[in-house]
Formats: structure tokens, sequence, C-alpha cells
């Protein structure tokens, strides 16, 4: 059975994600994102890589940053492995639905993430890769999930990636960049177009973002 949480109403919205910009700002050196358009009178899926504990609280703060202005984003929810869902039970005030996959409760799941997308101004943020990696893996490997998801979403969605990076350099503070992708929407949606384009993006990103060096390849 799924375990559903609830959506994240806008002021507790407003009230966790300041607290988190407090944090992550008093954290970092420098925050930067590098935006793209965000459509108006569409649902937003929200990917992002999956590297650290503190990647539910970076997205919370992309959000605010990004979706939470002219009243575009309504609700705020995210995808989580049930075996997480059953260890940090407060996740589910935080807009959190667990996901099992290969179990009996994987279509419970799908069907609500549909759902959520349905709807103009909801944001569902997902992790495609499904397990932490690190951050510079060269190639992102997509679960099936968003191929079950996106197809059957009633309405507009637009699909936005994002590769989110840290750096240190000079600073004793490590800088945390925000690269965003616009992949298009659920009305042109392919699997293999969009796993294609986030890779060359990821790399590019880790090329553009950092002092990087050409490898030979052998």
């Amino acid at each position: 059975m799924i375990i559903k949480g609830r959506p994240l109403s806008n002021l507790l919205f407003k009230l966790v994600t300041s607290l988190i910009g407090i944090i992550l700002e008093a954290r970092f050196n420098k925050i930067v994102i590098k935006p793209i358009e965000i459509k108006e009178g569409h649902s937003y899926l929200l990917m992002c890589n999956h590297f650290s504990f503190l990647d539910g609280a970076m997205a919370l703060y992309l959000s605010k940053k990004v979706f939470a202005t002219n009243d575009r984003l309504k609700t705020f929810q995210v995808m989580v492995l049930k075996g997480q869902m059953k260890k940090r039970k407060w996740l589910k005030y935080l807009g959190g639905f667990s996901v099992a996959p290969g179990s009996r409760s994987i279509n419970e799941s799908l069907a609500h993430a549909r759902e959520v997308l349905s709807k103009p101004g909801n944001l569902l943020l997902l992790y495609p890769q499904g397990n932490l990696e690190s951050m510079y893996v060269r190639k992102i490997v997509f679960q099936d999930g968003i191929n079950q998801i996106l197809p059957r979403v009633e309405g507009d969605c637009q699909i936005i990636w994002t590769s989110i990076l840290i750096e240190y350099f000079e600073s004793f503070k490590p800088s945390l960049h925000f690269s965003m992708l616009d992949c298009g929407t659920n009305s042109d949606f392919d699997f293999d177009t969009i796993t294609n384009r986030v890779n060359a993006y990821h790399e590019t990103a880790m090329k553009r973002q950092f002092r990087f060096t050409n490898e030979d390849e052998k």
C-alpha cells in the first residue's frame, strides 16, 4: 500500500523554504541558478540528480526561487522510496508519497503521480536515477518511472531537468550551482530523447561550471 502524505500548504511551504534558505545560504559561499522559462498554466515535473541527503532541501530552495513566483506553484510533492518513508515518517508532512519498485503498490504510486501532474500549478519532484550516486557520474541512468507517468498525464506538464553541482575552489565554503534544462512537455515526450538530452546537458554543465581538463581516452 502506498504511503501518501499531504501536499505542502502555501503557508508551510513558505515557512519551510525560508528556513532552508537561511541554512543553505549560510552553508554555501554562493548559490547560482541558471534558470529557464517556466510555462504558465502547466504542471511541473522537476527531475534532479540524486547525490546526497540534502537533495530534497536543495530542490525545495530551487522551487521557491523559480516556481513560487507569480502564484505559479500550487502544491509541492515528491516521490520517495517506501523504505525511506518508513524510516523518516516526517517526509509525509513535506509532500512525500511512497514508491516501491517491483511491488504491487507501484501502480498506485504511478497513478498518484499522474494525478498530481494533471493539475496546473502542481509540482512533482522525482529523482529518475532511483538511487544515490556521485554528482559527477558521467551517465545518468533513468529508471522507467517517467515512461509510465507522462504519457497518461491529462493537461499540460512541463518537464524540467536540473543538474545540481557543488565545488570549492578558493573558498572555505563550497558553491552550489543549479543548471536547469527545459525538456519540453508531456505532449512531445519521448523517453530516449529526454535521457540523451539530459546526459549531454549534465556533461556540458560539468564542463561549463568547473575548471575542466580534457582527459585522454585510453
